[in-house]
């Protein structure tokens, strides 16, 4: 039988120590040097057919290394049985003694999901954001911008061919140009047969019937663009009002998961802008360490909001059934990625996405939003 020290530490740091007698583990050593028995060759022996006194002493330490990797989490879990530790990263084990016959002891270093403790969120007041409508300017600028690009892509003839587009039927659904037609270059104005202006037949290359249908749904796209970032305003101004009545002692190794993924993002934006990282923090006359240093206080905020959150979906037993789950990933189409989500942690991951989204909307409606 084991025992075990549980010692709480500050920021959710919690140690365990374990002490086994050795026959909680024999049979574990046992098992381990019989699998690991069949790839020993020794000179003299078939492979597999070493006696079994000799493969112990060919692995030595190996052998030890492989029954501490089955048996410290196994202790780990047996002694974390009946306590409120949870843990929410990967433990971190230190070997104290083990010796053949005698027993183990064992220290594991983990992080405890840490206790949280949110205000009254039900009494939460934000207003939603004014949506600003889109001007006939707007819609100018962009009906200009793309003309400028299509003319670009004409053949220097005097009855040019409309330049190839997307496959949207003419009069049906949003615009969806093509990237080359977006990043082009705009070009000095030229007399090969192509109007100077905007017109119906550049709006038909677009998938439109006509220059002022192009014009309508230019202005539709504009005015979906805004209404979903005036969306995204009010939900992060009801997240923010979420983090101020949110107390939680925050764990490093969240701090820092959460600082990892605001560099990666960092990344992605970078890349599209053609640069590597590295040129980047040069221009930027900053470390990556300096980075991270500046942006530890909104990584603070958004791990508190997002502990807040999950919080309130306890308070609120919001739940994702397995059904809806799996409807999730069977919308997805890229055959690699929903191969993904046939392993537990992706699909862990999903569920949590979506339980915090769906208890957004409920701030969203008890907000009144």
């Amino acid at each position: 039988m084991i025992q075990k020290n549980i010692n709480k530490l500050p920021k959710s740091v919690v140690e365990v120590t374990v002490t086994a007698p050795w026959a909680d583990i024999s049979a574990t050593w046992d098992q381990t040097l019989q699998r690991l028995s069949a790839d020993v060759e020794i000179a003299g022996f078939r492979k597999g057919q070493v006696p079994i006194n000799m493969v112990e002493t060919q692995l030595g330490s190996k052998l030890q290394d492989e029954v501490l990797k089955t048996a410290m989490p196994n202790f780990l879990i047996e002694a974390l049985k009946g306590t409120d530790v949870v843990p929410i990263d990967y433990p971190k084990y230190d070997l104290v003694n083990f010796v053949k016959g005698q027993g183990i002891q064992f220290k594991a270093t983990i992080t405890n999901r840490p206790a949280v403790s949110v205000g009254n969120y039900k009494t939460i007041k934000t207003v939603r954001p004014a949506i600003k409508p889109v001007t006939d300017e707007e819609v100018g600028k962009v009906l200009d911008d793309l003309y400028k690009r299509w003319k670009t892509r004409q053949p220097a003839v005097n009855n040019p061919q409309p330049a190839a587009t997307q496959n949207t039927p003419a009069g049906s659904g949003s615009l969806n140009f093509q990237k080359s037609e977006i990043a082009s270059s705009p070009a000095a104005p030229r007399n090969d047969g192509v109007a100077e202006a905007p017109d119906d037949t550049f709006a038909k290359a677009m998938g439109a019937t006509s220059l002022v249908d192009l014009k309508d749904k230019i202005r539709k796209d504009l005015e979906a663009n805004v209404k979903y970032n005036n969306e995204l305003d009010y939900e992060e101004a009801i997240l923010q009002e979420v983090e101020k009545i949110t107390t939680v002692e925050l764990p490093d190794i969240l701090i820092a998961d959460e600082l990892n993924r605001m560099l990666v993002s960092l990344q992605r934006r970078v890349a599209d802008m053609g640069l590597l990282l590295e040129d980047y923090l040069k221009g930027q006359n900053k470390t990556l360490e300096q980075i991270k240093q500046e942006w530890k206080p909104q990584a603070e905020k958004n791990v508190r909001m997002e502990l807040g959150l999950a919080d309130i979906a306890r308070q609120e037993n919001v739940t994702i059934s397995d059904l809806e789950l799996q409807a999730e990933v069977d919308k997805i189409t890229d055959a690699k990625v929903k191969k993904q989500f046939e392993s537990q942690e992706p699909r862990l991951h999903l569920r949590h996405a979506l339980r915090q989204t769906r208890t957004l909307d409920l701030l969203k409606k008890m907000v009144g939003g």
